[in-house]
């Protein structure tokens, strides 16, 4: 039960940084520009989660056709759950429910992550959590900021924040407890499944929307570097 208990405490983390980015929005004045900076440096900080931890633990485990189709897999995941959401846009769904879900589905694959990781090793986690938890900020600050473009009401706001601990509560559970009693290689091979949409919410997500947000810079390099160094540093620090 200790160990559930540690997952559950790793997993809540993402949760944390998402609903403090989310407060951060609704106190301070934002700016585009501002919004371009800290997705920049989210996409950073998720590259470096898989290139410095992930990759590097799966790597001497598991075979070379085993992290292909991981890999493979885990995109095929990401894809049908972008398709999901494409739909229920072609669908008309609303604007605010749209960008929820969007969350949601972020979250759950940082909870799989989570779980994962925990069913390998309790260090592992705890890195992995801090990395998500560090580009989570970010996240929840661009959702509260488009939850104020479509003007709902601040209470709403806050609620619909901290619902975000949901999917990745789940979701770690569900990874915990499929993942603890098989092998290391099938572990590291389901690590490098959740290192699939990871990347690919980095470049197709983080980074288009920071585009999209305001043109690109120095600046906007430099935040992307920062967010990679915090990762390595900090992962390098607890390891």
């Amino acid at each position: 039960m200790s160990g559930f208990l540690a997952v559950l405490g790793f997993a809540l983390l993402p949760a944390l940084g998402n609903f403090s980015g989310g407060l951060l929005a609704e106190f301070i004045r934002t700016s585009p520009r501002a919004l371009s900076w800290a997705l920049h440096a989210a996409a950073g900080i998720v590259i470096a989660v898989v290139a410095v931890e992930i990759m590097p633990e799966a790597i001497p485990k598991v075979p070379g056709w085993g992290l292909t189709v991981a890999f493979l897999l885990g995109g095929a995941f990401y894809m049908a759950v972008d398709r999901i959401v494409g739909r229920v846009q072609g669908a008309g769904g609303s604007g605010m429910w749209m960008i929820y879900f969007a969350v949601c589905m972020d979250l759950f694959s940082d909870g799989l992550l989570i779980g994962a990781g925990s069913a390998a090793s309790s260090s592992l986690a705890l890195v992995l959590a801090l990395g998500q938890l560090l580009a989570d900020v970010p996240e929840g600050f661009a959702a509260i900021v488009n939850f104020k473009g479509k003007d709902v009401p601040r209470i709403r706001r806050i609620l619909l924040s901290a619902s975000f601990a949901a999917p990745v509560l789940v979701a770690a559970t569900l990874a915990y407890f499929l993942l603890r009693e098989r092998s290391e290689t099938f572990q590291m091979a389901a690590l490098v499944f959740t290192a699939a949409p990871l990347v690919l919410a980095a470049v197709e997500d983080m980074i288009t929307e920071a585009h999209e947000s305001a043109e690109d810079s120095k600046i906007s390099i430099v935040a992307f570097l920062g967010g990679f160094a915090l990762f390595t540093f900090v992962s390098n620090s607890l390891g």
